[in-house]
């Protein structure tokens, strides 16, 4: 089998000005060339109700974030050209809003700051706040970390978060009557240039040797388009996903998934995928 393979993640690019996108580098580095089409379009909402909730920690037995996006929601409010206002009526310049937010998050970290994955675990730190649970990786691994920690009489645990998710934590959360209080803080929807990209890739490209879905709206988006783009080759590509849940709707569709990341990192996808083809 040949030692270099095309490979196609559809996933949103790591915003990083200095550096290609980890999943990028690993499959380069395992000797794969990658392509990256983004999937889904975000738009923020309820960012005042967002903002209003952030100041006032003593409402919140802690935080949970299972998603980036979330957490740069957290930082739009922050980075936010509007004015405040001030207890006084008096309105506080944008730049101030950083300030106060170095003191409310010395209250936040008294509390419990929960998270998903390393990815949102290093946002989270870069707002000044201390995660927990990086390692867990699945939102059904964080609710068992949560139920360890937390009991019945704490106040509400703060979960912004987006318009698709999964109800595995906030079900787990309520059956153990640990209280919770969501706000969605981002609307997801298809890429607006997701139909065409896919389908230029395949016209230039050709099927690639695997093709690597990061979310269950990934497969709903994506999978008919592939299929039909495919045609008899579909049996050939190895499909990969990012965790279980992925997983899980990939199957849903008929699909055999040919490797899973041990943990949703770069390296582990690049390493589960470079097994698959050589398999």
């Amino acid at each position: 089998m040949p030692a270099n393979m095309k490979v196609l993640l559809l996933k949103e690019p790591r915003e990083s000005e200095n550096e290609a996108d980890p999943y990028i580098q690993e499959l380069a580095s395992c000797g794969h060339t990658a392509s990256l089409i983004p999937v889904l379009s975000f738009r923020f909402v309820s960012l005042d109700d967002l903002s209003e909730q952030l100041f006032e920690p003593e409402r919140f037995g802690g935080l949970i974030f299972t998603s980036p996006r979330a957490v740069e929601a957290v930082r739009t409010c922050l980075d936010s050209q509007k004015h405040r206002q001030s207890e006084s009526g008096s309105s506080a310049l944008h730049e101030n809003l950083w300030r106060e937010w170095d003191a409310v998050k010395d209250k936040w970290n008294e509390k419990s700051v929960y998270v998903v994955g390393k990815a949102t675990a290093s946002l989270v730190v870069d707002l000044g706040l201390n995660p927990l649970g990086e390692d867990t990786g699945t939102a059904d691994a964080l609710a068992l970390l949560i139920l360890q920690r937390e009991n019945q009489e704490i106040l509400p645990l703060f979960f912004p978060c987006g318009s698709i998710r999964r109800e595995v934590l906030p079900t787990a959360l309520r059956k153990n009557h640990i209280p919770l209080e969501t706000l969605t803080v981002y609307q997801t929807s298809e890429h607006p240039d997701l139909q065409k990209n896919i389908t230029d890739y395949f016209t230039q490209q050709g099927v690639p040797a695997s093709l690597a879905f990061f979310s269950p709206s990934g497969v709903t988006f994506c999978l008919d388009l592939v299929k039909r783009l495919s045609g008899s080759q579909l049996e050939q590509i190895k499909f990969a996903s990012i965790g279980s849940t992925t997983a899980e709707a990939l199957q849903s569709y008929g699909l055999t998934v040919s490797c899973c990341a041990e943990k949703p990192t770069a390296k582990h996808l690049a390493a589960a995928i470079t097994r698959a083809l050589h398999t």
